[in-house]
C-alpha cells in the first residue's frame, strides 16, 4: 500500500507541438501533438514513480477532456484516485518556435467550483488519505475554490494521523498567514513567493533561513523548504537550518524541477530519512529535473548522482 497521497484540484491535459515560426495571422502547419497529463500533484506522483516509489494521485476530472486525461493516467506509475466534478478539465496549448525555441504557453480555464464542492474534496480527499502517512497538496486551486482550503483540509489530514505538505502560491498562500495554527508540516515556497511574503529579496541562505525560521514561528508550519533556483533550497526546522545545493547542471528546461523536488523530498521523508537527507534527494531531483527536455521530470539515475555529490551545510 502507498503511503503518499498527491491532490491535484485543478489539473490540465497539456497539449504541446512545434512550428517552423510563430507569426499573427498565418495559418501555422504544426509537428504531430504531444498530449500529458498536467497538474502540480499529479507530477509530484509521477517524479515519485519515476525514483521507484508509488503514490496515490487525487485527481479532479471533468467531461470529454477529463476522460481523456484519465486514459493518460492509465499509463503511469501512480495509482489514481478520481473525484468526478461537473464541467470539462482544463487545457493548456504550447507551441514551439522552431525558428528562436522560444515557446508559446495558453492555459484555459478551468470548471468553475462551489463551497459545496470543495467541502465534498475536502471529505473524499480525507477518505482517501493514507493512515500515518503524507498527503501533498500542490498546484494551483481551480476558480470558485475557498481560499481557505488548505486550512481546512489540514485538519482532516492531522486527524487520520497523516501530515500534509503544501507547495502553493497566491491567495492560498497568503490566506496561511493570518491562520495562527496552520497545521501543515511542511510548507515549500520558490523564490519569488518568498520575497512577496517577506517584502523583500532575500539576500542570501542566512537571510532565507532566517525568514523560513519566522513561518515556523508564527505557525505557518513545522517544517518550511525555501527554493533558491540554482543555489538549491534552504530547509528550517525547530530543530535545525541547513542549506543544500547540487553542482552545476546544463539548464535544458526548468519545467518540473519544484514538482521533481516534492516528490523526492515526499518519498524520502516516507521512507524514513531525517529532514536535512530528504533536503539533499529533493535539491538532486531539481537538478535532474532542469537536464531533462520541456517537460519531462528528472531521472533516477540523474538523482542519484547529484545527492551522492551534493553539498549539505547546516546554517
Amino acid at each position: 500500500m502507498s503511503n503518499i497521497l498527491t491532490v491535484t484540484l485543478n489539473p490540465a491535459l497539456d497539449l504541446s507541438t512545434s512550428a517552423p515560426h510563430v507569426v499573427p495571422e498565418d495559418k501555422l502547419r504544426c509537428a504531430e501533438v504531444s498530449r500529458d497529463a498536467g497538474g502540480g500533484g499529479v507530477n509530484v506522483a509521477r517524479a515519485i514513480g519515476i525514483l521507484g516509489g508509488r503514490a496515490k494521485a487525487f485527481v479532479a476530472l471533468a467531461g470529454h477532456v477529463g476522460a481523456a486525461y484519465r486514459d493518460i493516467l492509465a499509463g503511469e506509475t501512480l495509482d489514481p484516485v478520481i473525484f468526478d466534478i461537473p464541467g470539462d478539465t482544463r487545457q493548456s496549448f504550447s507551441v514551439i518556435d522552431e525558428g528562436t525555441q522560444a515557446q508559446y504557453r495558453f492555459v484555459m480555464p478551468g470548471p468553475r467550483w462551489t463551497p459545496e464542492l470543495a467541502q465534498a474534496a475536502i471529505e473524499a480527499i480525507a477518505s482517501a488519505t493514507p493512515a500515518g502517512g503524507y498527503v501533498v497538496l500542490s498546484g494551483s486551486q481551480p476558480p470558485g475554490v475557498p481560499v481557505h482550503f488548505p486550512t481546512n483540509l489540514a485538519p482532516e489530514i492531522e486527524e487520520r494521523g497523516a501530515r500534509l505538505i503544501l507547495d502553493t502560491s497566491g491567495p492560498p498562500l497568503h490566506a496561511l498567514m493570518g491562520v495562527g495554527s496552520a497545521r501543515n508540516h511542511v510548507l515549500r515556497l520558490d523564490g519569488g513567493e518568498s520575497a512577496e511574503l517577506a517584502g523583500r529579496k532575500l539576500a542570501n541562505p542566512g537571510e532565507v533561513a532566517d525568514f523560513a525560521a519566522s513561518l515556523i514561528d508564527r505557525g505557518v508550519a513545522e517544517m518550511v523548504v525555501l527554493a533558491l533556483g540554482p543555489d538549491g533550497s534552504v530547509l528550517a526546522t525547530r530543530a535545525g537550518r541547513w542549506h543544500a545545493r547540487t553542482r552545476d547542471v546544463p539548464v535544458r528546461s526548468r519545467i518540473g524541477a519544484g514538482d521533481s523536488f516534492i516528490g523526492a523530498f515526499t518519498l524520502a521523508l516516507a521512507g524514513g530519512a531525517l529532514p536535512h537527507e530528504a533536503l539533499v534527494q529533493g535539491c538532486a531531483a531539481a537538478s535532474a529535473a532542469v537536464m531533462s527536455d520541456a517537460t519531462d521530470l528528472c531521472t533516477r539515475a540523474d538523482t542519484r548522482a547529484l545527492a551522492q555529490s551534493a553539498e549539505l551545510v547546516e546554517i
